[in-house]
């Protein structure tokens, strides 16, 4: 039995070495501060009311499910983008299928939303489809750091690098769990063949995908190839981007598709983790590709009273941590009320 991961193995290689800074995140829920971006208009009509709503103190799926009792339908008729930080400010869309009802006055869906603490109401707007996982656009963070000690002459040079090539697009620390929580459980079904209960299936599934990618994303970080397309590569390119960047391997089904010294890489990361891609090739996923750089929209940063303001767009499945990593060494504040619950990407 696998009662043991070792930890080491999450700690990933920096792009640009060690963070000149330590300090600390989310020392209260107004120091992470995130704006979902939709990324487009809604029509005004249609038989969905699309609220966009700012929580604090509530994960998504509660928001959701309160939502689905106030407005007296179903828990599936609720739609949201994303899921977002409880231990945050936070701004998100949610849909709600509402064929028949009349159409509702904006004081009057306010006066419902009362109900759910910690969530105030912003807008609400018709719209003809229901909003899906991962149909927005992205995120806009603005993110505090305090607490902060190191060699504040490196942090220029530092966030001018950021701002020029991006960072290594890791997966977040979220994506493991509670300590690595739940790698222990990947191991132990891929492994040890105690096969989880079927609500964490999906959950493990995306971990160890998301493990195999940070250990590949690692590697190319140690050899300065992970924002360079070389030969072998298959590249891709970001939006908005006139430079194509490299991409690894979201593991399942299907034959690697890189060549010559990309290829060689990606088949020893499949032959150090064996059973867990047997496991993932053989769970019905698909290889897929994701890209290996993570460029920032709109970055700014000011120093101010001993602390650190950041701000910052980032696309759907990308991790604000990613970039604070390259920064500081970080205390997480809000560790301490977080629950077993896995969050994923949004």
């Amino acid at each position: 039995m696998s009662e043991f991961f070792p930890l080491s193995l999450l700690e990933f290689n920096y792009a640009y070495g060690a963070p000149p800074l330590r300090g600390w995140l989310k020392e209260q829920p107004d120091y992470f501060c995130v704006d979902e971006l939709l990324g487009f208009e809604l029509s005004g009509a249609g038989e969905h009311l699309y609220l966009q709503i700012e929580k604090q103190g509530l994960n998504t799926a509660d928001v959701a499910k309160q939502l689905a009792a106030i407005f007296a339908i179903r828990p599936l008729d609720v739609g949201y983008a994303g899921m977002k930080d409880k231990h945050a400010v936070t701004r998100q869309w949610f849909s709600l299928y509402l064929p028949k009802k009349p159409q509702f006055e904006l004081e009057s869906i306010r006066l419902d939303m009362a109900q759910i603490k910690g969530v105030e109401l912003v807008t609400a707007q018709r719209h003809h489809q229901k909003l899906r996982r991962g149909q927005h656009q992205g995120n806009r963070f603005t993110i505090v750091l305090t607490q902060l000690s190191g060699d504040l002459d490196l942090l220029s040079e530092r966030m001018a690098a950021i701002a020029s090539k991006g960072v290594p697009n890791y997966f977040g620390p979220q994506r493991f769990g509670i300590n690595g929580n739940n790698l222990l459980g990947v191991q132990g079904w891929f492994v040890d063949k105690r096969p989880p209960r079927r609500q964490l299936r999906g959950i493990y599934l995306s971990t160890a995908r998301s493990f195999l990618f940070n250990r590949l994303l690692s590697a190319r970080v140690a050899q300065d190839s992970w924002a360079r397309v070389e030969e072998g590569d298959l590249p891709c390119r970001l939006d908005g981007a006139n430079t194509e960047v490299p991409t690894g391997p979201l593991w399942g089904r299907g034959r690697i598709k890189t060549s010559a010294r990309i290829a060689e890489l990606e088949n020893e990361l499949a032959q150090e983790y064996a059973q867990w891609c047997h496991g993932l090739e053989y769970s019905g996923l698909q290889q897929e590709r994701r890209p290996l750089c993570l460029s920032l929209r709109n970055f700014q940063w000011f120093w101010e009273n001993q602390k650190l303001q950041l701000s910052f767009e980032l696309p759907v499945g990308c991790y604000a941590t990613s970039v604070i990593r390259e920064i500081c060494i970080y205390e997480d504040r809000s560790r301490w009320q977080a629950q077993t619950e896995y969050v994923g990407e949004g």
